[in-house]
């Protein structure tokens, strides 16, 4: 095993072995210290030190933004102190104390507040719009560069962007077909690149965070293992040079979020997503030769997010209320109570010896991801 993963492993024990909520926390530290890598950043020794003791309870998450402030402070004008590192360091608390915290609201301010917030003290324009032109050259793109927002464009873009979401209806929708929209909104709001810095680790904790908001539990290791795959999968599908035959796509980042969030096992190389990977042929059944199908005895899984979040939960705890499951994925009970008749009547869920006593049976088949998420859910269950 290499240095350089070695921190993932560390941190997994604490999911196989601990308790609840050390597995949150050390999920949430994997996909901060994860993220890093969009940037070309790592972490200390001493941050995951620190991480260790904070998923342990023995420090809160201020403990350890403490310890990391006195740490930088006693080595300030070493040359030994990378400031990469140190950048690394910070962001991976802020980003750890963000994703433990239940707030969220859906707006360009939220997302701008979450810049600052990771930013703060580490860039002089933490939170800040832009002021002008940026390009990025991009290994997957040989170099090139991804044609980002106007700078004077930035606000209005953002306005539209999120306006059309807000009211856009996922009501019906499969999750495919929700996965599918989730990742042009995704797409779409990065390419703006509001901020001069830090757009990619910001976009991927605002909707990470938004997509707790569909009452999923979401897997954060997918984040951490493939923060990278993550950024070039966002310039993929923002990159267009015609005339060599290379087109705007999303399918990319629709493979990391059906493993995200359905439990696929797309192989999510970097390699497949440089333009000259296989050029001029199409790379889909190399990718998706791991993916797994969500299945019923009548076929294909025909079900929303929302239903796919019931069901996650219902396989976790069989005994599980409709007043446990509102409280779980923060629906309301009539909600709750109309998507399980849905299921019912679809034929994936029944009841099983009596309404009082009774348990609920799936009667479909789910991914195996989707089934090891128990440590999640059981920490909501547990609680409650």
């Amino acid at each position: 095993m290499s240095n350089e993963n070695k921190w993932q492993y560390d941190l997994e024990e604490y999911i196989k072995q601990g308790e609840p909520e050390q597995a949150d926390r050390s999920a949430a530290w994997q996909t901060a210290i994860g993220l890093q890598a969009v940037d070309g950043l790592t972490t200390s020794a001493y941050l995951l030190e620190a991480a260790k003791d904070h998923i342990e309870g023995k420090i809160d998450i201020a403990g350890v933004q403490k310890r990391l402030q006195s740490y930088y402070e006693e080595r300030k004008g070493r040359k030994s102190i990378e400031t990469d590192t140190m950048e690394a360091d910070i962001v991976s608390a802020r980003i750890t104390e963000l994703l433990g915290e239940k707030t969220f609201q859906f707006s360009p301010a939220e997302w701008q507040t979450i810049h600052r917030r990771l930013f703060s003290g580490v860039f002089d324009h933490a939170g800040q719009i832009r002021t002008y032109n940026v390009t990025k050259r991009e290994w997957v793109l040989k170099g090139e560069t991804v044609l980002y927002a106007s700078c004077d464009s930035i606000k209005d873009t953002l306005d539209y962007d999120f306006g059309m979401e807000k009211q856009f209806s996922y009501e019906g929708l499969t999750a495919l077909q929700a996965v599918k929209h989730i990742a042009k909104f995704t797409s779409d709001i990065w390419q703006i690149h509001p901020f001069c810095e830090g757009n990619t680790r910001t976009t991927a904790v605002f909707i990470i965070k938004y997509l707790k908001t569909f009452g999923f539990l979401v897997s954060n290791d997918v984040f951490a293992e493939n923060s990278w795959y993550f950024r070039n999968a966002l310039v993929r599908a923002n990159y267009n040079d015609i005339q060599n035959g290379i087109h705007a796509t999303t399918k990319f980042l629709e493979y990391f979020f059906e493993n995200l969030l359905l439990g696929y096992h797309h192989d999510l190389k970097n390699r497949y997503l440089h333009v000259d990977y296989l050029k001029g042929k199409e790379n889909d059944d190399i990718q998706s030769a791991k993916s797994e199908v969500l299945k019923c005895q009548n076929g294909t899984l025909n079900c929303t997010l929302e239903e796919l979040a019931i069901l996650k939960n219902i396989v976790v705890n069989s005994s599980i209320t409709q007043k446990e499951l509102a409280q779980i994925t923060g629906k309301s009970e009539r909600t709750i109570k109309r998507r399980m008749i849905d299921l019912q009547e679809k034929g994936y869920i029944r009841r099983t010896n009596g309404k009082r006593n009774g348990r609920w049976e799936v009667l479909v088949e789910l991914p195996q991801e989707i089934k090891k998420t128990r440590t999640y859910c059981q920490k909501s269950a547990e609680k409650l």
